[in-house]
């Protein structure tokens, strides 16, 4: 039987425009709230270029390797927008106008607006499962453990709901903060030696400034709450021990 919290994913973010620095990545932070809401823990995340071998290269070896691969951007109706026939490729599927993709586009448009370029958006691997689009009409598509969204960031999110019943997730992954007015330096030490012990939380340490002030936000994630209370007893007993200052409200 599978291990419920070892269920993964990954993320393909594709798009020259991420990687020229003119648009600015938010889906991948979008994507993982989300899948640690239904115990999917991210484990990996690319950004690629819109050229093809390299999307097929990414996706062949992401979906070999996680349970889940989601990819954002490229399924646009320009020149460059290329993942669903990279998608096709890596797969060996045919690539064509979907059926149902087609007269979902024709119905979502008024006559004679449903021009080539729209009609682009229904190109993809024709036997494709596609994620139906609240808010801008044009799908997306799954293809085995691989999932095509949109790269604009308020469509994406209008999408996910209708994803959410073809995963199989795990645990919920929790997570509890502590912020400590000290610097990283000083509890490095002793936080290495928590980590040591207790292997299956994910012990995080961010530095902060605000108010002024230098601190540390220390961040346990895990999917068990009782493990993660084991952790935070023995952070905040090196944290007294040292008499540094918990801060309550950041």
């Amino acid at each position: 039987m599978e291990n419920k919290k070892e269920i993964n994913a990954g993320i393909i973010i594709i798009g020259n425009e991420i990687l020229s620095g003119r648009t600015q990545d938010t889906n991948t932070a979008t994507l993982s709230v989300w899948l640690n809401s239904l115990g999917i823990k991210v484990q990996e995340v690319r950004v690629v270029p819109d050229i093809e071998k390299t999307i097929v290269d990414t996706v062949n070896e992401l979906r070999s390797r996680f349970k889940y691969v989601f990819t954002t951007g490229g399924i646009g109706p320009t020149h460059d927008d290329i993942t669903a026939s990279s998608i096709s490729k890596a797969f060996n599927l045919n690539y064509g106008p979907h059926k149902e993709a087609m007269s979902i586009l024709e119905k979502y448009y008024k006559p004679g607006e449903f021009n080539e370029g729209r009609q682009k958006m229904a190109w993809m691997p024709t036997t494709a499962n596609l994620i139906l689009n609240p808010t801008s009409g044009a799908p997306g598509f799954n293809v085995e453990n691989v999932f095509c969204l949109p790269g604009v960031p308020s469509i994406l999110k209008s999408m996910l709901g209708g994803i959410t019943n073809k995963l199989i997730g795990g645990d919920p992954i929790l997570s509890q903060t502590i912020n400590l007015r000290t610097v990283e330096s000083e509890i490095a030490k002793s936080l290495s030696k928590v980590q040591d012990e207790n292997n299956d939380v994910d012990i995080g340490s961010y530095p902060f400034f605000r108010a002024g002030k230098l601190g540390v936000a220390i961040v346990l994630r895990c999917s068990d709450q009782n493990k993660i209370d084991k952790c935070n007893s023995e952070i905040i007993k090196f944290v007294k021990d040292k008499n540094i200052e918990i801060v309550e409200n950041i």
